[in-house]
């Protein structure tokens, strides 16, 4: 596996859910793999759990971690060609990746959209530069359109969790005073689409649509109340506008309807639902705290699997070097 970005670059699923089972089983089992091996991480964003999680999966499988903090301690970067640079910015990520690959064995890399430009934040334009110059396997801790290692977490989570065969999963926007990148939601979908024994239900206002390339065979609901009804689990996240009906509303808050915030009475209308989010949450804005701190909040459990998901990432990555 030369790259991981969406769910496909895994192969078939049943064997990359089985495979996350066993290394939790047994975390250190591959650890011979890592032997001499480095893994950079480079972030353009903040993080807590990616950055926590991606750590540790590294050094269960024997790795070297260098963890680069691009705001913080490097040069300036600047991702757009034909640039005169004679502003704050001293190096181009065009000589920055080489150069990190001469460092390390795998990337992984963080960088989120940037809310502006839907053309250039769908491309993966800073993402796509890392897989094309670095010389090195590259994997995806969040993109501008998808965060692939916390779908796959969310997707152990149901499986351990889930009391019937073909349980019903309900996305559903909640308000937020910021505007949001659709990276979560994008990969929640896609992710669940490809599980297929998930029955998927996507909720939100209308002009809230997510790509159709993620939504695929999810059906939209725009009544919260009706999506709800007889969940199984509800995964509650905000996104801002993703511009799919209106192009000009790309990246803005159209919408801070306090009724969609989940609250106990949303989740009684679910089958006795568990509820996740992939964190940070701001509470009583997403979900109010009688909701996330109930014995149906899923939110740790779902955190402590990204470790599970990012080990069998790298893992797959390290025997195909």
């Amino acid at each position: 596996m030369k790259s991981f970005i969406n769910v496909e670059d895994l192969g078939p699923l049943d064997k990359a859910m089985a495979e996350a089972f066993e290394i939790k089983n047994d975390r250190y089992k591959y650890q011979h793999l890592g032997k001499n091996k480095t893994l950079m991480m480079i972030f353009f964003n903040n993080s807590l759990r990616t950055r926590l999680s991606t750590q540790k999966a590294a050094m269960n499988l024997g790795m070297n971690v260098i963890v680069l903090d691009v705001n913080a301690g490097a040069w300036k970067l600047e991702t757009e060609r034909g640039v005169i640079m004679d502003g704050d910015k001293s190096e181009h990520l065009l000589e920055a990746i080489p150069v990190m690959g001469c460092y390390c064995d795998l990337i992984g890399v963080r960088s989120f959209a940037g809310l502006t430009d839907r053309e250039y934040d769908y491309a993966e334009t800073v993402l796509n530069q890392f897989i094309k110059y670095s010389g090195r396997p590259v994997f995806a801790m969040e993109t501008a359109t998808v965060h692939p290692l916390q779908a796959f977490a969310d997707l152990i989570t149901i499986e351990e969790h889930k009391t019937v065969e073909r349980p019903k999963v309900v996305l559903t926007w909640a308000p937020h005073c910021r505007a949001l990148p659709q990276a979560v939601p994008n990969s929640f979908a896609q992710w669940m689409n490809a599980a297929e024994d998930v029955d998927l239900v996507i909720t939100h206002p209308e002009g809230y649509e997510l790509d159709p390339k993620f939504v695929g065979n999810a059906r939209v609901e725009y009544d919260q109340k009706k999506a709800f009804e007889g969940a199984d689990f509800i995964y509650a996240k905000n996104w801002s506008n993703p511009g799919v009906t209106n192009l000009a509303d790309y990246g803005k808050i159209t919408s801070k309807d306090m009724s969609w915030t989940v609250d106990t009475e949303h989740m009684s209308w679910t089958n006795n639902g568990k509820f996740m989010h992939c964190l940070p949450v701001r509470r009583n804005l997403i979900v109010t705290d009688d909701v996330i701190e109930s014995p149906n909040s899923l939110v740790i459990p779902e955190a402590a699997n990204r470790e599970i998901s990012c080990s069998v990432v790298i893992k797959r990555m390290l025997e195909a070097l």
